[in-house]
C-alpha cells in the first residue's frame, strides 16, 4: 500500500508558532516605524509653529518705539511706531498746539501721538498724559511742515538730533494658561495691565506649555533695545508630553 504523505501535528504547530513570531515582529516594526513618523511630524509641526509665533513677535516688536517696551509677568507691551521725521521747532505760544516739522514721507494718522526724546522720564511717562511731557496729545492734522495737535502740549525735553516720532495706541502680548493672546484697543495706562481687561484680543497660540518669559534690555544713547523671549510648545491633541522650546532675541534699532 502507498503511504499517505502530509504534515504531522507537531510540524503544523511549529509552523503556526513561527508564523506568529514573524507576524509579531512585523507588526512591532510597522508600529514603531509609524510611531516614529508621527513623532517626527509632530516635532516638525511644533517647530513650524514656533517659527511662525517668533516671526510674528519679531515683526511686531521691530516696529515698536524702543523706549516704550515694558514687561509685567507674562505680558509684554509697547507703543507701535507709525512715522518719524525731524522737527524745526517744538510747540510754542500762544496755542502750544503746533510743531514745525520736515514733511513726513508717510504722514501719521489722526489720533496718533507725537513723541520727542523721552530718555530719563521712565517708561510709564510714555503711557501717561503729563504736560509738560515727552508724549503729546492726539494729532489732529498733518499738513506739509505743520503738525497740529488736538490740545495744547509742551514737550519737556529737546532731542539732540531733533527727531520726532508718531506712535499709536499700545499693544500687548500676554499668556493666559496654554494660550498666547495679542491685545489691542484697550487704551493707555501708566500702570501696565497684565493682561488688559478691555479692547480686543486675538489668539496667537493655543498650545503653550509652561510660562512665556519676556526680558527687555532697554536702549541707551549708544545701543538699541533688545527683547528676549522664551516659549515652550506642546502638542495637546496627540496626548504627547514631548515639548519644543524656542529662545529668540529681537533688536529694536530705531533708537531716537
Amino acid at each position: 500500500m502507498r503511504r499517505s504523505r502530509g504534515f504531522t501535528l507537531i510540524e503544523l504547530v511549529m509552523v503556526i508558532v513561527l508564523l506568529a513570531i514573524v507576524a509579531t515582529v512585523s507588526v512591532q516594526f510597522v508600529s514603531l516605524s509609524t510611531r516614529g513618523a508621527l513623532d517626527l511630524s509632530a516635532r516638525q509641526q511644533r517647530a513650524l509653529q514656533a517659527v511662525v509665533i517668533g516671526e510674528q513677535l519679531s515683526r511686531s516688536l521691530r516696529e515698536a518705539f524702543p523706549l516704550s517696551v515694558r514687561v509685567n509677568g507674562q505680558c509684554i507691551e509697547w507703543l507701535p511706531l507709525l512715522a518719524a521725521t525731524n522737527y524745526s521747532r517744538r510747540t510754542r505760544g500762544p496755542g502750544f498746539d503746533r510743531v514745525d516739522v520736515v514733511p513726513f514721507s508717510d504722514p501719521p494718522p489722526a489720533g496718533s501721538r507725537a513723541v520727542i526724546f523721552g530718555y530719563g522720564t521712565g517708561v510709564s511717562a510714555l503711557y501717561g498724559n503729563n504736560n509738560p511731557g515727552p508724549v503729546s496729545t492726539s494729532v489732529d492734522t498733518v499738513a506739509d511742515t505743520t503738525l497740529t495737535l488736538t490740545a495744547a502740549h509742551r514737550f519737556s525735553q529737546q532731542s539732540p538730533e531733533r527727531r520726532l516720532f508718531a506712535v499709536g495706541e499700545p499693544v500687548s502680548i500676554c499668556q493666559s494658561g496654554r494660550y498666547l493672546y495679542r491685545h489691542t484697543g484697550y487704551g493707555r495706562s501708566e500702570t501696565q495691565l497684565a493682561p488688559p481687561s478691555a479692547g480686543r484680543r486675538e489668539v496667537m497660540s493655543a498650545n503653550l506649555a509652561g510660562p512665556v518669559n519676556f526680558r527687555v534690555t532697554p536702549p541707551s544713547l549708544l545701543r538699541a533695545a533688545v527683547v528676549e523671549f522664551t516659549l515652550t510648545l506642546q502638542d495637546y491633541d496627540t496626548g504627547s508630553d514631548e515639548t519644543t522650546t524656542t529662545i529668540q532675541e529681537v533688536q529694536i534699532r530705531n533708537v531716537p
